[in-house]
């Protein structure tokens, strides 16, 4: 059996894997390689099937989205590591090598990013993930290689091997025990930040994540779900704050969840005045819900929160929109 799995979360994806799924199999021999069909209602696993025979198909009977689809998947594989890659993600030659090297010489890490760059302007990196993942006081996340949209272009600025404080869900490889030990994705996030989430919980839980960028990967970014959708602005602003609720110290949570909703309130109001209806309705809908799932979600939170300075700096809104330092080398 092989060290390490690459697992490829499908909906309705038959041509993003049409494009991208050679290269994988080509490029990761090291590996076994899944495509876990999230109830697609395309040809996706006809296709599979017919063009793909050493690819290992695991068929789930719903559409979970991200969280629940990739809980349920990877019960169904025993390798000790799997990467979990976006279906839009184009890889490169050799890139598995230096993931399993540091997942070998460093025992206590649960997770690790590769270098993501923008497969449509490959000079740049790529929004989601970019050189590694960090937070402001708030919740804000933002990357090396990106601070809002911000894009840094790739000049090996971040060919290092370093501790990050989260891992983008676009490419993430994780330790299948360490995964499991902590229960896994939240599936209450359903898509967007639960790798924020995952990443926090496995700090909590004394293991560590990092960024290894000698291996690089490109990737399109909201094949899926892209940043108009309104869907998404609803998740991402629901799910931050869940993220602030589960895994915030105890003497930091309300301060700090209060100044998140304020700031949320700005950024309605700029999509109101936009004109942005959607957008605007988006984010009333996203706090409504958080009400709603206030307790349950408050009972989520460990009863161990070990990381006290989760943050980078106070505040990446005030760094960025005030004093406008658009690189993660200024902050």
């Amino acid at each position: 059996m092989k060290e390490i799995a690459v697992v490829i979360l499908n909906w309705n994806g038959e041509a993003l894997l049409k494009k991208f799924l050679p290269g994988v199999v080509a490029h990761s021999e090291l590996a076994e390689v899944y495509v876990a069909d999230n109830a697609s209602t395309d040809a996706s696993v006809t296709m599979l099937k017919r063009e793909f025979p050493n690819v290992k198909i695991i068929q789930n009977s719903e559409n979970l989205g991200y969280a629940g689809g990739y809980n349920l998947s990877l019960q169904h594989i025993k390798e000790k590591y799997a990467v979990l890659l976006n279906s839009d993600v184009k890889v490169t030659e050799g890139w598995l090598s230096p993931i399993l090297d540091l997942f070998r010489s460093n025992k206590g890490i649960a997770a690790i990013q590769p270098k993501i760059l923008d497969f449509k302007d490959p000079q740049k990196f790529e929004y989601a993930g970019a050189g590694g993942g960090f937070l402001d006081k708030y919740g804000y996340a933002f990357c090396r290689g990106r601070i809002f949209q911000e894009l840094e272009e790739d000049h090996g600025q971040y060919n290092d091997r370093t501790p990050i404080f989260w891992a983008s869900g676009a490419c993430i490889a994780v330790d299948m025990a360490k995964f499991n030990e902590i229960g896994g994705f939240d599936t209450d996030f359903f898509a967007h930040q639960e790798e924020i989430d995952l990443c926090w919980r496995f700090q909590n839980h004394n293991y560590s994540v990092f960024y290894e960028g000698k291996s690089s990967v490109y990737h399109v970014g909201g094949a899926t779900l892209n940043s108009m959708n309104p869907r998404k602005t609803f998740l991402n602003f629901r799910n931050n704050l869940f993220l602030l609720l589960k895994n915030l110290p105890k003497q930091k949570l309300f301060g700090i969840i209060l100044g998140r909703m304020i700031l949320d309130g700005v950024a309605a109001f700029k999509f109101l005045f936009e004109g942005k209806f959607n957008h605007f309705f988006a984010v009333f809908r996203a706090h409504l819900d958080f009400y709603k799932k206030f307790k349950k979600m408050f009972q989520k939170r460990s009863k161990t929160l070990k990381i006290n300075k989760y943050y980078f700096l106070k505040s990446i809104v005030t760094a960025h929109f005030i004093e406008k330092k658009n690189k993660f080398s200024s902050l």
